[in-house]
């Protein structure tokens, strides 16, 4: 299985960016983490011609070849980074390749609230039309303080962050495999989103059809 990994982000000392290779080392047996550079993108503008910035091409392209997307964002002034949101226009204007396509959103921040806004609102751009994620629900990652969780081999070193983060994305692995079983023209699909309730199927137990509830977590 391969993943998209994209962080919100163009700083060299991002927290996300750290977060995100942590993400790839973690799993670097079970799934393929691809990280996905976003410096190049320009600012959205209808005006423009996106053929002549072959790097949103690119990225379109991986997405679309990919298994599933992993967002990482910072929270800027309570919402997300421009960086982010330009590349989530471009990637709904004549691209469309999130359309359906398993996401997960992980975050980190030097605040206590750890992008938690900046997180609601990715999950309601990504639900929006022209976009239409599978936007994993629940299982939010939210890294508080994270100027105080890497080393300076930037491990994360707090035993009981790293057990969550193996959680989510486990879950996340689970999630992909069984949307990407889904065929969005048919409401006969065994494993399918409870979209109107807002409930999922058991990801703990891929054999039922029932909606998990609150995680223990």
């Amino acid at each position: 299985m391969k993943f998209i990994g994209i962080a919100g982000s163009i700083s060299e000392k991002s927290y996300n960016r750290k977060l995100l290779h942590f993400a790839k080392y973690l799993f670097v047996d079970e799934v393929e983490i691809e990280i996905v550079d976003i410096n190049d993108i320009p600012l959205f503008n209808q005006d423009l011609n996106e053929d002549d910035y072959p790097k949103i091409k690119e990225i379109n392209d991986k997405i679309v070849e990919s298994d599933g997307v992993i967002f990482v964002t910072p929270e800027h002034n309570r919402t997300v980074p421009a960086i982010l949101k330009s590349l989530l226009e471009w990637l709904s204007y004549n691209y469309h390749p999130l359309k359906s396509k398993p996401v997960m959103i992980l975050g980190a921040s030097r605040t206590e609230l750890g992008t938690s806004r900046a997180q609601l609102h990715l999950r309601q751009i990504l639900n929006a039309p022209g976009v239409e994620a599978f936007v994993m629900p629940g299982n939010e990652f939210l890294l508080s303080k994270a100027d105080t969780r890497f080393d300076e081999d930037g491990m994360i070193t707090d035993e009981i962050t790293v057990d969550y983060l193996e959680h989510v994305i486990h879950r996340f692995v689970k999630f992909a495999e069984l949307m990407n079983q889904v065929d969005i023209n048919s409401i006969e699909t065994k494993y399918t989103m409870t979209l109107a309730a807002g409930g999922y199927v058991n990801l703990d137990d891929p054999e039922s059809d029932g909606t998990a509830g609150a995680s223990e977590y």
